[in-house]
């Protein structure tokens, strides 16, 4: 693959860098900012069904957009979800119908997505999912809980993944369902208070909720693979974007490493040239993997790779400033009790990143089964 970029390339980028510095603000309505992305076309760049998409983007095209996104300073996006995530899957595995229904509302910007895998009693190990779903008549009656949303307090959809035949086990038996969130006395959202003080996940509880038979992508039984469809793609063109961030992270503790002396310690220095040194080979790899692969494990390493960076990134922010780091505001009348800057929010943050997102253990095992040919572990060992 050739990793660089073409003379229309760049053509896109500067199209793309213009409109951004022309309507972004970090303190725009995320609601709002959807629907002007959406209006100026720069949503479902990669959806390959003309109709249901924006523009239409080649594979570095959508690199292109990604970085300078990450680049601009814009609001976190609310629909990333959605985009990213929901619609290719439907592209894949969705029916006309669904298609229809479900991605110009994407595109457009007007429905934002959750997504309900993970449970208390079934995080990483996404086969002992227990949330059932019964059929009845036209619906599916959908009880349990889903744990680690993100979104799901601003969420009009969710796509769930439920036990709709209780005789089977495992990844046996699961169906994929688009769920509607509006369903007072039926879905609860409960935020989830972090170490940082922020709240970017929620618990769902499942009441009875309702999901219509025709919203079931893939067909009943089918949601395992609906849903390792999805995995594969959530860590695609977004993977180099988030590096774009990370190198601004990078770069910011590196200035603070200098400002405070301790780039003098020659340990630091040669931490802080490791993680640069990481930072581009990671880049080489998402790009090398982007175009698509063969290999099951490519997206275990992927994961593997950024998130024990990130989390060594996070320790290193603290320390390069010492003890001032355990230090909160100076003044607390601007600010909330345990109040965080950012550094400490990169390190508090960042110590989730090998949970979250499928566990580093969950990974090594995908590698040591998938990739490796190794036995796997006794079933119903402890």
């Amino acid at each position: 693959m050739d990793y660089g970029f073409s003379e229309e390339d760049e053509k896109f980028r500067a199209e793309a860098r213009s409109w951004l510095a022309a309507h972004a603000g970090p303190r725009l309505d995320r609601r709002a900012w959807e629907r002007a992305l959406g209006a100026a076309g720069w949503i479902g760049l990669g959806w390959s069904e003309a109709g249901h998409g924006n523009r239409t983007a080649t594979l570095t095209q959508q690199v292109v957009w990604a970085e300078e996104y990450a680049r601009s300073g814009a609001p976190p996006r609310s629909g990333h979800i959605g985009e990213n995530l929901l619609a290719p899957t439907l592209v894949a595995h969705g029916d006309p119908a669904q298609k229809r229904r479900f991605l110009p509302p994407v595109a457009a910007g007007e429905e934002l997505w959750c997504q309900g895998y993970s449970e208390p009693g079934a995080g990483s190990d996404l086969a002992a999912v227990r949330t059932a779903a019964v059929r009845e008549g036209a619906h599916y009656r959908i009880t349990g809980q889903k744990i680690w949303t993100s979104l799901a307090h601003e969420a009009d959809w969710c796509f769930v993944l439920a036990r709709t035949d209780a005789q089977e086990r495992r990844h046996r038996g699961l169906s994929f369902l688009l769920v509607p969130m509006d369903q007072p006395g039926r879905i609860e959202v409960r935020p989830i208070r972090q170490l940082t003080g922020t709240s970017d996940f929620n618990e769902v509880f499942f009441d009875g909720a309702r999901a219509r038979v025709e919203h079931v992508v893939g067909g009943e039984g089918q949601g395992w693979r609906v849903a390792m469809s999805l995995l594969g793609v959530e860590r695609g063109v977004s993977t180099l974007a988030q590096q774009i961030g990370f190198a601004a992270e990078l770069a910011q503790v590196v200035e603070t490493a200098v400002a405070s002396g301790a780039v003098r310690d020659p340990v630091l220095r040669a931490r802080l040239v490791r993680q640069w040194a990481e930072l581009r080979a990671m880049r080489w790899n998402a790009l090398r993997t982007l175009g698509g692969t063969t290999d099951p494990g490519a997206p275990s390493v992927a994961k593997l790779l950024w998130a024990n960076w990130h989390q060594r990134l996070g320790e290193l922010a603290v320390q390069v400033r010492g003890a001032e780091a355990a230090v909160g505001p100076v003044d607390w009348s601007v600010a909330s009790p345990y109040a965080t800057d950012a550094d400490q929010h990169l390190f508090l943050f960042s110590r989730a990143d090998t949970v979250y997102g499928g566990s580093d253990q969950i990974q090594r095992t995908i590698i040591a089964e998938r990739v490796l040919g190794l036995p796997g572990e006794p079933k119903g060992a402890v």
